[in-house]
């Protein structure tokens, strides 16, 4: 009987470990199409969570950007970036988590700001003060946030 809650425990510092280590920005292993073959956590995304990242306007603000809907009680939804219904279709787990992470690592050109990056271009200065930021920035989303939405991408189906 004693195995069970011991069992239970090893789980939890299991799953704790993963996310005290999650890949780092400068880290993160892109293939030649920009796409990510391994979990940034190693933890499973959580698909609402993933959809809320992606309507929250200081997370992802997804729908900015992109129609989705699946999304369709959010309003104003965008139209700079393609629709993202059938997202699922057209690309696998590790292009999606590409794409979130670094669109550009994909399309060179894009104006779809990276949300797993910490230096290497201009970000916001030091709060309101108009001085650059010193050092690194923290990346717009967290690993796990773009586990999350990458779980919610892959329930858009047609």
């Amino acid at each position: 009987m004693r195995l069970i809650p011991t069992a239970l425990a090893v789980a939890a510092l299991a799953t704790g470990a993963a996310f005290a280590n999650p890949v780092k920005p400068a880290e993160i292993q892109f293939d030649d199409y920009g796409a990510i073959a391994t979990s940034l956590t190693g933890v499973a995304g959580d698909a609402a969570n993933g959809r809320d990242v992606m309507i929250t306007r200081s997370k992802g603000n997804c729908v900015a950007c992109h129609a989705v809907t699946a999304l369709a009680d959010i309003p104003f939804h965008g139209e700079v970036g393609p629709t993202l219904d059938g997202a699922a279709d057209r690309w696998g787990e590790a292009d999606l988590r590409g794409l979130v992470a670094n669109a550009k690592m994909t399309f060179e050109g894009t104006i779809m700001p990276a949300f797993y990056k910490g230096s290497g271009y201009i970000r916001p200065g030091d709060g309101y003060t108009g001085d650059a930021a010193v050092g690194e920035l923290p990346p717009i989303l967290t690993a796990q946030e773009i586990e999350d939405v990458v779980a919610y991408l892959l329930t858009l189906k047609e």
